[in-house]
């Protein structure tokens, strides 16, 4: 005789289950969120991740000066972690039926980040930070509302905010190693380009 498994109550019921409402993919009876409301949320993080790809690849191409290329190279290296997380989001997305919102028309009002340039390299690092906080935050809410109920968007919001804690350390690094040298320069300018 088969040892029946305390978590299920019936394995027939599950296959049953399983049968129905194939079309709606991954999602099915146990799934607790609403999947529109999940899509939405998830499409705006989509969007700050989107911004930030664009914001680290313009700081990527426009960094100067003596420290330009171990900056330019931790940009670089962050923009190609952003675009790993946006393309993660998206596939979660269409994981719950609904499509990315790719379409470059609004990107910056649907971004919880802003785009924003920076005049010298201090300044786009100062910038990339802010943008890393505004994503800590904004994630460390989505995770909260994501809960229990959807448990694989949880985890991959918890997945994308440890890579943004650490991309904001990275940055703070940064201007903490990069600010005295600017402070202490002979003609007192703090340009760093």
């Amino acid at each position: 005789m088969a040892e029946k498994r305390p978590f299920l109550s019936d394995v027939g019921e599950l296959r049953r289950r399983a049968r129905e409402n194939i079309e709606r993919g991954a999602v099915t009876e146990s799934y607790r969120g609403d999947p529109a409301l999940a899509c939405d949320i998830l499409n705006t993080a989509l969007a700050t991740e989107i911004v930030c790809v664009l914001r680290y690849k313009r700081h990527y191409f426009m960094a100067r000066g003596l420290n330009k290329d171990a900056v330019a190279a931790e940009f670089l290296a962050h923009a190609a972690e952003e675009q790993d997380h946006a393309d993660r989001i998206a596939e979660r997305i269409t994981q719950l039926g609904g499509a990315p919102d790719l379409n470059p028309q609004g990107l910056a009002a649907r971004s919880h980040s802003e785009y924003k340039e920076g005049e010298n390299l201090v300044d786009m690092i100062r910038e990339d930070l802010i943008a890393e906080r505004i994503a800590i935050e904004s994630y460390t809410e989505i995770i909260r509302f994501f809960a229990d109920n959807d448990p694989t968007s949880r985890r991959l919001m918890e997945s994308i905010l440890e890579k943004e804690e650490e991309h904001a350390n990275d940055m703070q690094d940064l201007i903490d190693r990069l600010e005295p040298e600017l402070t202490s320069q002979s003609d007192g300018t703090r340009k760093g380009r």
